[in-house]
């Protein structure tokens, strides 16, 4: 009984030494593909061109930690226009926002 019971410890034992063997020569694998997939051909030149008008009310300092950013993640990238967004969907959601914080009579409140 004893000895049964130590058999298929060591069995169970065995297939978890296999599986885990068998999951890291995946990773491994996939690490490595990765890895190959990811490298990129070095930037040879970086593209110049004409400075892009600046909106007005937009700090240079803005533009230039925006290129910054744009190039570390994506490489060299032109930016064609940075401005102010339109304001009339953002004034419409500032105004439903105060209206749904606002304190008072509401559809559904009572007067207390």
């Amino acid at each position: 009984m004893l000895t049964a019971a130590i058999i298929k410890s060591l069995q169970v034992y065995g297939i978890a030494v296999v599986v885990s063997l068998i999951v890291a020569v995946l990773i491994k694998v996939l690490v490595t593909v990765t890895s190959r997939l990811e490298q990129r051909k070095p930037v040879q030149e970086v593209p110049t061109g004409t400075v892009c008008p600046v909106g007005l009310g937009v700090p240079e300092e803005d533009i230039a930690a925006l290129s910054a950013a744009i190039f570390a993640a994506l490489g060299p990238h032109r930016i064609l226009h940075i401005s102010e967004s339109a304001h009339g969907w953002a004034i419409g959601g500032r105004a439903a926002q105060h209206s749904s914080h606002t304190p008072g009579h509401a559809a559904g409140r009572s007067n207390r």
